[in-house]
């Protein structure tokens, strides 16, 4: 992934749930792949207001929603990193003022 933010390149992608032995790592890889895709929509579209960001944070929930269906039990533990590392991306792009619960508003976990 070609990113270009040092914030988002140095920072660990949902660590708490590598850490639990009960996130299969190949499920956590998963939701760290969507998260950095996130982070390439933001730095090719840039977005210009919230409203533009919650539209890729909305495709960016719904990806972690299909992936709970696949192999992801999506729990307390892995609804408050996930969630956390939404609002990472969009602090970490200027959208210090994001709502987290609207960043992630289209999850069923």
């Amino acid at each position: 992934m070609n990113i270009g933010n040092p914030r988002v390149t140095a920072h660990s992608f949902l660590e708490a749930l590598y850490r639990d032995g009960y996130y299969p790592d190949r499920a956590v890889d998963r939701g760290k792949e969507i998260l950095l895709r996130l982070c390439e929509r933001i730095e090719t579209e840039r977005p210009a207001d919230l409203a533009a960001l919650y539209a890729l944070t909305r495709a960016a929930t719904e990806q972690f929603n299909d992936l709970q269906d696949d192999d992801f039990d999506i729990e307390t533990v892995a609804r408050e990193e996930i969630a956390e590392n939404f609002w990472f991306v969009a602090d970490a792009y200027g959208f210090a003022d994001a709502d987290v619960e609207e960043l992630v508003a289209a999850r069923d976990w």
